[in-house]
C-alpha cells in the first residue's frame, strides 16, 4: 500500500475538522469535494456562501453542500472570534475595532476557529502568499510549547530500490522557511522534523545534523553551530536518535559512516536530514528531486501548535487533496502526543 493510501486510511479512521479559508477558489473546491466524497475529513469553507455554491454548481461538484460554509461578513457569527482575537493581541496594542476588521480576513478567521477548539487544521495558499498564511497562524495559533520557530519539511519518496532512508522514504528540513537558523532553532527544527517523520512518513526517525564536517574534521563557526544544535536537541529529547555533525555521505553510506564516525548509531543509516541553512536545504531537496528522480511532498509546516499548511499558488486540486490528508495526520499526531 502506498504512503498516501496509508495516510488516507488513517484520516478516514479518525476524521479531523479541516478549514479551507479560500472557499471560492475553484481548485480548493474540487479538492474539498473529493475529500468529502472519500470521507477523509469534515470540511469548513470560508467565503460568500452564494458564490461558493454557484462555483460548485458550475464545476459540477455534488458534495460541497455537505461542507460547513461560513460567511466572514456575518457579524453575528464572527463577533465571538473578534473578541478572542482582541484578547490574544491586546498586549500588542490592537483595539476591539481592529479585531472586528481582522476576523473578516478568512485566514485569520480560520485560525481563530481552530484556536477556539472548533477545528483541527487549516490549508491555504492557493490564492495567498506564504507570508500571509504564516502571519495569521503565528498571531493566532502560535507555536508548540518549547518551540519558537516554524520550519518546512519535505517528505522525499526515493526511486524504487534506493538503498537510502527507510522503505524508500526520507525527511528533509528546513527547506522552506528559516534562512539562517541559530543553534537553538536548528535543535527545534530537528525535534519537529523527527515528529513529522513519525506522524507523516510513519518511520522511526534517525536524525543526521548535516555539515561540511564530520566529527571535527573541519573547524568553523558554522560547524560549531551544528555541534551545539545537536547537543541541545539531545537535551530537549534524550530519547531521540540523533547525531552530528555529519557530512552527507557519512550520514547516508554505511561504509563511509563507519570510517568517518565509528561508534555512531546514525552515521550511514540516517532517514532524517537536518540542514544547517535554508540555502542548503532548499538546494538539496530540489537536486534530489530533479537529478535523483525522487518525489518531493511538501513543504509540510511544522512547529505550530495546530497544523496549518501552505500551498503553492500554482497548486493542482490533487496537491490540495494530498495536503489536506497530511494536515489530518498532523492533527491526529498532535492529539496522540
Amino acid at each position: 500500500m502506498g504512503l498516501f493510501n496509508t495516510l488516507k486510511d488513517k484520516a478516514i479512521a479518525d476524521r479531523q475538522r479541516i478549514i479551507l479559508p479560500e472557499g471560492t477558489e475553484p481548485r480548493t473546491l474540487q479538492a474539498a469535494n473529493q475529500v468529502i466524497a472519500d470521507g477523509i475529513a469534515d470540511i469548513t469553507l470560508i467565503g460568500d456562501p452564494a458564490k461558493i455554491l454557484d462555483e460548485a454548481k458550475e464545476l459540477g461538484l455534488t458534495h460541497i453542500g455537505e461542507a460547513r460554509i461560513i460567511d466572514p461578513n456575518d457579524e453575528n457569527f464572527t463577533e465571538k472570534y473578534a473578541q478572542l482575537f482582541y484578547e490574544l493581541r491586546k498586549s500588542k496594542g490592537i483595539t476591539i475595532e481592529d479585531a472586528c476588521k481582522k476576523v473578516k480576513d478568512p485566514l485569520y478567521l480560520g485560525c481563530l476557529i481552530i484556536k477556539s477548539g472548533e477545528a483541527d487544521g487549516q490549508v491555504a495558499g492557493a490564492r495567498n502568499t506564504t507570508g500571509n498564511v504564516l502571519r495569521a497562524a503565528f498571531q493566532v495559533i502560535k507555536t508548540q510549547p518549547g518551540i519558537s520557530v516554524v520550519s518546512g519539511a519535505f517528505l522525499m519518496l526515493l526511486p524504487a530500490g534506493s538503498p537510502y532512508g527507510t522503505d524508500g522514504m526520507m525527511v528533509f528540513a528546513d527547506c522552506a522557511v528559516v534562512p539562517a537558523p541559530t543553534a537553538p532553532e536548528l535543535a527545534q527544527i530537528a525535534i519537529a522534523t523527527a515528529k513529522t517523520a513519525r506522524d507523516i512518513a510513519n518511520i522511526e526517525p534517525r536524525v543526521a545534523m548535516l555539515s561540511f564536517s564530520t566529527k571535527g574534521s573541519a573547524s568553523h563557526e558554522n560547524v560549531d553551530k551544528v555541534v551545539e544544535a545537536t547537543k541541545l536537541a539531545k537535551e530537549i529529547d534524550p530519547t531521540l536518535a540523533i547525531d552530528g555533525e555529519l557530512q552527507a555521505d557519512a550520514a547516508l553510506v554505511p561504509s563511509v559512516g563507519l570510517s568517518k564516525a565509528p561508534g555512531s548509531n546514525i552515521a550511514g543509516h540516517a532517514n532524517v536530514l537536518v540542514f544547517p541553512s535554508l540555502d542548503v536545504g532548499n538546494i538539496a531537496y530540489k537536486l534530489v528531486q530533479r537529478i535523483g528522480n525522487a518525489q518531493a511532498v511538501g513543504p509540510i509546516l511544522q512547529g505550530l501548535a495546530r497544523p496549518v499548511n501552505d500551498l503553492s499558488r500554482g497548486c493542482s486540486p490533487e496537491d490540495i487533496y494530498k495536503t489536506i490528508i497530511i494536515t489530518c495526520n498532523q492533527a491526529i499526531g498532535m492529539k496522540n502526543k
